[in-house]
């Protein structure tokens, strides 16, 4: 079976951390298009000898690619090339049309993007998910029997960043601040819909992140020992079709999909 997977995001390496897992996962049978808003042209630069400030954001695009074919999966990959940092200040309509276009031809099974609080409160991922939320019930409308039958909001539980922040102050070191910027936000676990158990790919997962090597003090700022603990789940609300209360945790996006 081929399941579709569609990923609408503000910068390269936002799905590597989201979704890659999934798809090393079903790497297989998996047909996939990512949409970046931006390349990351603003971002960090880990290492002065890999990019400049000028030259950031093709670099990136080229890591995100990278990223793809360690994981074993041909994406689509596609930048709308927006200014980093700035993704407020695009128009509304044009960016939900974009996003929305994409959708409509690619006609995949899955959408996931950013929730409200864009995991980390960063101004681009809000802006993207609240963008490519809009898109996929335009794009519903217009599909018809092909649309799209899932929409998952990325997102971090509650419960989870608590554990890690007290493991963290226990060996001396500062938890992240969900109050101050680009630091993980989270949601009530009990809004968590879909918890998949990455453990059996965590090395790929991580090799693929590696492969953002412009912005590996992200990841290298972070106690080794922890990685496995922390990339090997990914974690996701269930933001279309409206999840019943208490209804079943699932342990994959693509399980019991509602029919076309």
């Amino acid at each position: 079976m081929t399941y579709r997977l569609a990923g609408l995001f503000a910068h390269p390496d936002d799905d590597a951390f989201g979704i890659s897992g999934t798809c090393a996962l079903h790497a297989d049978e998996l047909e996939l298009i990512v949409v970046f808003a931006t390349s990351g042209d603003a971002g960090r630069i880990a290492d002065v000898s890999l990019a400049t400030r000028e030259t950031l954001g093709g670099v990136r695009e080229r890591e995100a690619r990278s990223a793809y074919r360690v994981l074993g999966v041909d994406a689509d990959l596609r930048f709308l090339r927006y200014s980093d940092g700035h993704l407020a200040d695009v128009p509304r309509d044009e960016l939900v049309s974009r996003f929305a276009e994409a959708v409509e031809e690619f006609r995949p099974d899955v959408v996931v993007t950013f929730g409200p609080e864009g995991v980390t409160g960063h101004a681009d991922h809000v802006t993207a998910g609240l963008a490519a939320t809009e898109a996929f019930s335009i794009a519903r409308e217009r599909l018809g029997e092909a649309a799209p039958r899932r929409l998952l909001h990325q997102a971090l539980p509650q419960g989870e960043l608590e554990r890690l922040g007290a493991e963290l102050r226990s060996r001396g070191l500062d938890p992240p601040d969900p109050n101050e910027p680009f630091q993980p936000r989270g949601v009530p676990d009990e809004a968590i819909g879909v918890r998949v158990d990455c453990s059996g790919v965590y090395k790929r997962k991580l090799a693929a992140l590696r492969e953002h090597r412009t912005q590996a003090q992200d990841l290298e700022e972070f106690p080794q020992d922890l990685w496995p603990e922390v990339l090997s789940v990914e974690t996701f609300v269930i933001a279309w079709p409206v999840r019943e209360r208490r209804g079943p945790l699932l342990s994959d996006m693509f399980e019991a999909l509602p029919p076309a």
